[in-house]
């Protein structure tokens, strides 16, 4: 019992010594660099998730002088993102996101992936192509107020409609018949 005593606190030291290990710190250069992580509220998930877009292939960019047209948020593809952000000057910038990759890029596009699995796309619309570049380099997850932002109004729910031409009796169809002569 006493030996097994002693050995108890070796034992419990054992996995800290293991993890400490090592001094070689290991190569970036190889590996992606990771995604940002965002505290998205969950509700915002659920949000996109019910427009049918996959929360993880939601991404947005910045360029001076462009701002996000709010109605052209939406899905592409499956379960991708699309949104576009326009300019005074008539100009349009559009961003995709679906999955793929960077490899078949369409020629009049700019495309980045930021994640394994993940391409997002760059066109435009009158915009020169030095903006273009600059908009694919701003490509990045949204911060939980840019998702917010992007997102239209959550629904409130509402009382349901009281309809005058419906019968209070019988399964409740409006009565549609033209009665003698057709």
């Amino acid at each position: 019992m006493t030996r097994t005593v002693r050995a108890l606190p070796l034992l419990l030291l054992l996995p800290a010594l293991l993890t400490a290990c090592g001094t070689e710190k290991a190569d970036a250069g190889d590996a992606p660099e990771p995604a940002p992580t965002t505290a998205r509220q969950p509700e915002q998930d659920d949000r996109l998730r019910a427009s049918g877009i996959a929360p993880e292939l939601v991404y947005v960019t910045e360029v001076p002088g462009f701002t996000l047209a709010q109605q052209s948020v939406g899905v592409s593809g499956d379960d991708g993102f699309s949104a576009a952000y326009w300019a005074k000057n008539g100009a349009i910038l559009r961003l995709s996101a679906e999955r793929g990759s960077a490899a078949d890029c369409p020629e009049d596009h700019i495309c980045r992936a930021p994640a394994k699995g993940h391409v997002v796309r760059i066109s435009g619309e009158k915009v020169a192509p030095d903006v273009l570049r600059r908009a694919a380099d701003a490509v990045h997850r949204p911060t939980p107020a840019e998702l917010a932002a992007l997102l239209p109004p959550a629904p409130t729910a509402t009382a349901p409609v009281q309809r005058g031409d419906l019968p209070s009796y019988g399964d409740g169809a409006p009565d549609n018949s033209v009665g003698q002569g057709g």
